[in-house]
């Protein structure tokens, strides 16, 4: 049996930064990962790095540069004639990427002295845990402490199996040998809604349905209604109000049967992608009697500090509640390696950043007006347009808009909403802001540089107080 004093399971985002963080702080740091890279070789990073976050963002720039060069090049006088896509070539620059990264994370387990296992974890009992895996006995590791970072997986859809040749989940959608000439997506989500964007751009026809019956119902109305007029006029169909009943393999692809309000109606597609959503990855973590809860969607039940009920054992990420999100993941970790290691540390979940990287980009951080509403919080509204900043008009970003609310009486920052180029970047000032507490008045009188598209959020900040400069305000 070998000792240590942090154990985490699984090496996602969550689980790799807390290793990483228990290590720095002095702990003797074990992890365990399943992972399997295509190489047959284990493979750090978790669905975040492998199947997720970073190889979609790759494909997103790859079909984004394709085309801006078909469709706008001639813009700037850049006569490129005949453009055309090598899917496999894009397809192995996405895995290269990925290698590279997680080769990256390997070296960084070594130089900080983690010992890894390729395998299994479960939980067996406080301070005990189980390490399986193929080609070899089973190992037993003791901790101190234990950190459960298993992640998550795709929701699949009864009567849909995913056979990631006619039917995919998110990770196969990845993996595409060809483009499909019809693409069928459920759900509107954030997957369903980057993925769709990928395929569209290089040349799918793309229907999204979706069940709700509007799109992004976490997002701002302003910011959602937007973003459904950018999509639709790029040539998404994105039906809302549709619920998928059944689908059926044909011979040349599969045909969806669904509820448009009560009109039963069904189309054929050549590829259908399900992305109705994420679980927690819990299954066989956990030995029945090693005192962890679940709850009913099959997550870890934890506290305001992520700790279980049982002495010693944390949850962190995907695996518990809240937004299923990379970068919560990662600092839920850090705080549990700090709270372990020097016993106190930190995480405002209500200012955790949310990000779609379609084209324009979608991102947001706390209320939405229509939360403010709810609460009967009084606040104000500053709006400025990316048509109206100069820089976005020199690089052909004029979509979208910024929207800053602030209490009325305090002035406070209490929500930030973004659609338009770079506003993953962007939001970060915003998120920086409201945690410092800051108010409208302090980002309106933060010197921006000029011309750059984060002068957007400065006037935005002006607006809440009826004083932009480059826009009309009323």
């Amino acid at each position: 049996m070998s000792d240590f004093d942090v154990v985490v399971i699984g090496a996602g985002p969550g689980g790799y930064v807390a290793a990483i963080r228990c290590a720095q702080l002095g702990l003797k740091t074990a992890c365990i990962d399943r992972w399997v890279g295509k190489n047959g070789k284990p493979a750090v990073g978790g669905t975040c790095l492998n199947v997720g976050c970073i190889p979609s963002k790759a494909l997103l720039n790859s079909s984004e540069r394709y085309e801006d060069m078909r469709l706008h090049a001639a813009d700037h006088g850049i006569n490129s004639g005949d453009v055309s896509i090598d899917v496999e070539k894009m397809l192995a620059r996405k895995d290269k990427i990925v290698l590279e990264l997680t080769d990256g994370i390997s070296a960084l387990f070594k130089s900080n002295k983690i010992v890894f296992y390729a395998g299994h974890g479960c939980l067996v009992e406080a301070g005990t845990v189980r390490v399986s895996s193929e080609d070899q006995d089973d190992q037993t590791l003791a901790a101190k402490h234990v950190i459960l970072a298993s992640g998550s997986q795709p929701v699949q859809l009864p009567g849909m199996a995913v056979d990631n040749k006619t039917i995919f989940d998110s990770s196969g959608a990845l993996e595409f040998p060809t483009v499909p000439k019809t693409l069928g997506i459920i759900g509107a989500g954030v997957i369903g809604l980057e993925l769709g964007s990928v395929w569209r751009r290089l040349g799918a026809e793309v229907v999204i349905l979706e069940a709700a019956q509007s799109l992004l119902g976490s997002a701002d109305s302003m910011i959602a209604r937007e973003a459904k007029k950018q999509f639709s006029r790029q040539g998404l169909d994105i039906r809302l109000g549709c619920k998928v009943t059944q689908v059926d393999n044909t011979e040349n692809g599969c045909s969806i049967h669904y509820l448009d309000g009560e009109n039963n109606e069904s189309i054929g597609v050549e590829r259908l992608i399900v992305a109705v959503g994420r679980r927690p990855v819990t299954d066989g973590l956990l030995d029945s009697n090693c005192g962890v809860a679940l709850d009913d969607n099959g997550a870890v039940l934890v506290d305001a500090d992520c700790a279980t009920a049982v002495p010693g054992v944390w949850a962190i990420g995907d695996a518990v509640r809240g937004p299923m999100l990379a970068h919560k993941a990662s600092e839920e970790g850090i705080a549990v390696a700090e709270r372990i290691a020097v016993g106190s540390s930190n995480i405002d979940h209500s200012i955790i950043p949310w990000v779609i990287y379609t084209h324009p980009e979608i991102a947001w951080v706390g209320a939405t007006e229509e939360e403010l509403k709810a609460q009967e919080i009084p606040y104000t509204v500053g709006l400025f347009p990316f048509a109206a900043s100069g820089r976005a008009k020199a690089v052909d970003a004029t979509d979208g808009f910024i929207k800053i609310l602030a209490g009325r009486d305090s002035d406070q920052i209490l929500g930030a909403h973004m659609i338009g180029s770079q506003v993953s970047e962007l939001i970060n000032e915003a998120v920086l802001a409201m945690s410092m507490e800051a108010s409208a008045e302090d980002l309106a009188r933060t010197v921006h540089a000029h011309p750059t598209l984060a002068e957007a959020v400065h006037e935005a900040a002006l607006a809440a107080h009826g004083r932009a400069i480059h826009k009309v305000n009323r």
